[in-house]
């Protein structure tokens, strides 16, 4: 019999919330270093879970008319250059090549930290009358920055992603769009991570270099700090002007089309693995997980057992579902915690006494629960309970957000809420940029949005007292 394996512990989250996060996301296989610094490797497990949430989400870009496109990795430099605001925004991060083959290059060329300047560039080539647009593009790709610290999934110089890119024949109609895309994204996380969301504008300040207006989704994870998990910008047609992309329009005169673009990346993973997780490991929402239930069969030795667990694989991955047996010959126990590690939704047990009575006994890796269900009955009772561990992990993650929003009339009680554990904080604030640096400086927040759905908290700034008609969302971040 092979020798038994054992699964390293992971960190208590409540001692080293950090520690636990970079356990989990190694421990469950999901990623690896690279030999280059800031860079990870996707491992296949992984990996598939960023292929199940591109499919969905991508299925859902195709639903409202968007197509997909492929650009260039490089970016010459004097194009980055052309939006100033743009290559300010990004200087920091962006890695250059300089040599090609044993020559020096001409023009130094970027690796693309965010393709604006490409889709603007090929839209000055190809676009030329009204009635092409508007143009709905996405792309599946990898960008670079050069970020000074990393953290899986989270921030890395590398890191998968969409990015959507739309120009419009009206500001009323690319505004409409990024507004929609915005609520995609916070009905995604709802309906397929099963993360409630904060939506809202950005501040001057935290919006997207060239942008005229940035809105974002705002997540709470199980530290109570923020997590940004998708942004949409809307560039009126600045970025037009900037790269000389114009059509002829309706009344047969030169214009300007306006633009938006919005994304989200690999962080989603991470959002999922700190909202969800616990001290076993993983804990994933059905829609995304690699594997959606797992099979294993008890006393698998004794005549019958296999044979029946492989017939109840075979029939619910006809039904449509993710399955895996678990057939190897490691222990129950072992294989236990190996899969709840891996978050797997549904672990299903089968034994020669299950058989003999024609039912099974699944668990839930949310919460644990277990109970019998008939094998006739199975093509029914796991869509059921896939559907339970959904339900369960967004009604967890909700109390944890509204558990920890908090209103806040001074710069004291926000600071006091901080000391205490954290959580997001809602105060006026009279748009003031200094006042928002203020209560980074105090409180050591930043400010996450400004929700859609606004209150009124009181009359005035917490940090001027001056009138404020805005209702703001501070937090701490990653």
């Amino acid at each position: 019999m092979a020798k038994e394996k054992k699964v390293r512990e992971i960190t208590d989250m409540e001692v080293d919330f950090a520690q636990w996060y970079t356990d989990v996301c190694r421990k469950a296989e999901l990623i690896e270093y690279s030999s280059v610094k800031g860079f990870t490797i996707l491992r296949p497990y992984g990996y598939a879970i960023w292929e199940n949430i591109q499919s969905i989400m991508d299925a859902q870009f195709k639903k409202t008319g968007h197509v997909n496109v492929a650009m260039p990795v490089l970016i010459p430099e004097s194009l980055l250059k052309k939006e100033g605001e743009l290559v300010n925004g990004f200087a920091p991060e962006v890695a250059w090549v300089t040599e090609g083959g044993s020559e020096k290059l001409e023009e130094r060329l970027a690796f693309r930290p965010t393709s604006e300047t490409m889709f603007c560039d090929h839209w000055s080539n190809v676009l030329q009358t009204y009635r092409q647009l508007p143009m709905l593009y996405n792309q599946w790709c990898s960008v670079i920055r050069w970020e000074k610290t990393t953290r899986p999934f989270l921030r890395s110089r590398e890191f998968w992603w969409q990015e959507g890119h739309t120009i419009h024949e009206t500001a009323e109609e690319a505004k409409h769009e990024t507004e929609q895309q915005l609520d995609l994204y916070a009905d995604f996380c709802r309906d397929v991570l099963a993360i409630p969301v904060v939506k809202g504008r950005k501040t001057e300040k935290e919006k997207f270099a060239g942008a005229e207006a940035t809105y974002s989704i705002e997540a709470m994870m199980k530290d109570r700090k923020a997590l940004q998990s998708a942004t949409s910008h809307y560039f009126g047609d600045k970025f037009s002007r900037a790269y000389n992309v114009t059509y002829t329009g309706r009344d047969n005169t030169l214009q300007y089309p306006f633009q938006t673009s919005w994304g989200s990346t690999t962080r989603l993973i991470g959002a999922v693995i700190m909202t969800h997780g616990d001290n076993s490991g993983l804990v994933l929402p059905p829609a995304i997980a690699p594997i959606q239930v797992v099979v294993l069969p008890i006393a698998q030795h004794k005549p019958g057992v296999l044979e029946k667990a492989q017939e109840v694989c075979d029939k619910l991955s006809a039904s449509g579902l993710r399955v895996k047996g678990d057939f190897s010959e490691n222990s129950a126990g072992w294989k236990f915690a190996e899969w709840e590690m891996k978050g797997v939704p549904l672990r299903l047990e089968l034994g020669p006494r299950d058989i003999e009575a024609n039912q099974c006994v699944i668990a839930r890796r949310d919460n644990g629960e277990k109970v019998t269900v008939s094998l006739d009955e199975l093509d029914t009772a796991v869509p059921a309970l896939l559907k339970a561990v959904h339900d369960g992990l967004y009604e967890k993650a909700l109390q944890n957000l509204n558990e920890h929003t908090y209103s806040a009339e001074t710069v004291e009680e926000v600071k006091a809420v901080m000391d205490n554990g954290g959580g997001f904080v809602k105060t006026m604030w009279c748009g003031d940029r200094e006042c928002e640096d203020k209560m980074k400086e105090l409180c050591g927040v930043s400010s996450r949005n400004m929700p859609f759905d606004q209150e009124h908290i009181a009359d005035t700034c917490p940090v001027c007292g001056r009138a404020a008609d805005k209702m703001i969302v501070w937090g701490i971040a990653y």
